[in-house]
């Protein structure tokens, strides 16, 4: 058995995700882990199916692919804005407009704390082209009304 387990803890700091937003998505069946004891791991290749993206090889060729990953915090927004967020993003991810290559998205929110949070892996510039596009939809307003 040579595959990597992942830690709840480490899998949280990979994403930039709080440990119970992980936990979460153990629950719900999205991040598919084993109990061991008190305690879940979480293999490398369920990472992978997470994220969409394999995780680089330690020793890979230099100048090989260059990929980006970024977190997108939004702060003060409720379920209902999360929710339109979140579909408008996809959305324009799933057009595959912008060059760059393939990228991954995933949303959460949390209502507690009012907020969300975007992570973006794949290409420098398809990410580059999400991030200009959630630049442009928080420049919208689209998070001030109907969510109050």
């Amino acid at each position: 058995m040579d595959e990597r387990m992942y830690s709840v803890e480490e899998v949280a700091d990979l994403l930039g995700l709080h440990v119970r937003t992980v936990r979460g998505y153990i629950r719900a069946g999205r991040l598919e882990a084993v109990r061991i004891g008190k305690q879940y791991r979480i293999s490398a290749a369920a990472l992978e199916a997470l994220t969409g993206r394999p995780r680089p090889a330690q020793d890979g060729p230099a100048g090989g692919r260059a990929e980006a990953s970024s977190i997108v915090q939004v702060d003060g927004v409720g379920r209902t804005a999360a929710d339109r967020l979140a579909t408008v993003v996809l959305a324009g991810v799933s057009t595959g407009r912008g060059g760059g290559g393939a990228v991954r998205v995933q949303t959460v929110h949390d209502e507690e704390r009012g907020r969300m949070k975007i992570v973006v892996l794949g290409g420098v510039a398809a990410t580059a082209e999400v991030l200009r596009l959630i630049d442009a939809v928080l420049d919208g307003g689209i998070l001030e009304d109907g969510d109050g």
